[in-house]
């Protein structure tokens, strides 16, 4: 059986809520008002440094569900698109994606899991190179606009139901998983995995934690993608290098040794 990793995003992966992050790109889109974006920032000052609890996240899901009523779904995505880097890059956690990489380079398949809107979730998923994505799908009507309902809900308990689905279709030992995220609304996720892991826990989540024995560990190093992937491409330029180097100095010892004694040999018979 396979093993595998699921990532919740947002404080887990990235350092803010996305929907927030994402609150001036829709702002310069013509999408929201100014009244709207800062409104998103005390949302996400509450949610740092309070945690979000299941009635904060429903409050938030409807404001949210209720404010992209009539917006265009393919002018979401273009906007998502077009400023991905530049609204995600500052606020990628180093050690998210180490991990992430770790996994992979185990030969396990990893996935972004989360309650945000596909419409992010998805390109982000790609940018970061994950397998896989599973998350929030909002109705859209026959004119391709949102209707202010919600197709898939991929929340708390819901995403535990997801982990158990793939781990059916892709054959997991989900006793050989890990799980990843921040909040206490995430329970049922890490509950099903052998590896849960609590990343900038909120204080339910922290407390909980310790009573169960999971890993506790925090994030806290941002950095570009860009320049991270520059960076590995030099360390591995390096190595080859280095590999390289040894490769042919053991060719040229070789060489000499085999040169050498074939003199010897010569002259020896002569």
């Amino acid at each position: 059986m396979g093993q595998a990793a699921f990532f919740d995003l947002d404080k887990t992966v990235i350092a803010r809520a996305s929907m927030a992050a994402f609150g001036a790109p829709f702002y310069k889109g013509g999408l929201i008002s100014k009244t709207t974006v800062m409104r998103a920032l005390y949302s996400q000052l509450v949610y740092k440094h309070l945690g979000a609890s299941e009635q904060k996240l429903e409050r938030i899901r409807k404001s949210v569900l209720e404010l992209t009523r009539g917006w265009e779904q393919v002018k979401v995505r273009q906007i998502v698109e077009e400023a991905l880097a530049r609204t995600v890059d500052p606020i990628l956690y180093r050690e998210a994606l180490d991990e992430i990489d770790a996994h992979q380079a185990a030969g396990r398949r990893v996935w972004l899991i989360s309650a945000s809107p596909e419409e992010i979730v998805r390109p982000l998923g790609r940018y970061v190179g994950v397998d896989g994505v599973i998350a929030s799908r909002a109705a859209v009507d026959a004119d391709g606009l949102y209707t202010g309902e919600m197709e898939q809900y991929v929340y708390g308990p819901y995403k535990a139901e997801a982990i158990i689905d793939i781990a059916k279709k892709e054959d997991l030992d989900l006793d050989e998983c890990w799980a990843y995220s921040d909040s206490i609304t995430d329970e049922p996720m890490l509950s099903v995995v052998g590896h849960p892991v609590a990343i900038n826990p909120d204080r339910a989540l922290a407390k909980l934690a310790k009573e169960k024995g999971w890993e506790i560990r925090h994030f806290d190093a941002t950095v570009h993608l860009a320049e991270r992937r520059g960076m590995l491409t030099k360390r591995r330029t390096a190595a080859i290098t280095g590999v390289t180097a040894v490769t042919a100095s053991g060719a040229l010892a070789i060489g000499w040794w085999v040169g050498r004694h074939r003199r010897i040999v010569v002259e020896k018979a002569s």
